[in-house]
């Protein structure tokens, strides 16, 4: 249930893609604009792009484009790309790994948490997270001008 730095990155790293789309963004700049190191946010690209989030753009204009509508990707599928399975117990995915299914009184609530997981992650879009660090920007910019 522990959400890793790859995953949390991952989305950091596609929110700041999808920020400048249709324009390709160097992995340098997204790193930079992140604090995230270039070595660690290369092998995260590297299975967002095997996983078909985004695709590289070669040249003097190169780095890395959404391949999808950022509308049409859900945090659940980044997510569960970069960490595998959500599970927070490994009997709610396999029920095979446990001899308690069944007969033990805490798994409904671990199926609760996962549904609870899997329908936050599965109903926020990268369109949403991408709109967000907009308003996030713009407070930040109000709040920097002076008054008056």
């Amino acid at each position: 249930m522990w959400v890793s730095t790859k995953a949390q990155y991952g989305l950091r790293a596609l929110v700041e893609i999808g920020l400048k789309a249709p324009e390709a963004v160097p992995l340098k700049e997204v790193a930079e604009a992140q604090g995230i190191s270039q070595h660690y946010l290369e092998q995260i690209a590297a299975q967002l792009r095997r996983s078909g989030f985004i695709r590289s753009v070669r040249g003097a204009k190169g780095g890395y484009r959404l391949a999808r509508p950022p509308e049409r990707v859900t945090a659940l599928e980044v997510v569960e790309a970069l960490e595998g399975s959500l599970a927070p117990v490994s009997c709610i995915e396999d029920p095979e790994s446990c001899a308690k299914v069944g007969q033990c009184s805490t798994e409904l609530l671990w199926k609760r948490v996962d549904l609870a997981m899997r329908q936050v992650l599965g109903s926020t879009t990268l369109k949403d997270l991408i709109e967000e660090r907009k308003l996030i920007e713009a407070k930040r910019l109000i709040q920097l001008q002076p008054a008056g």
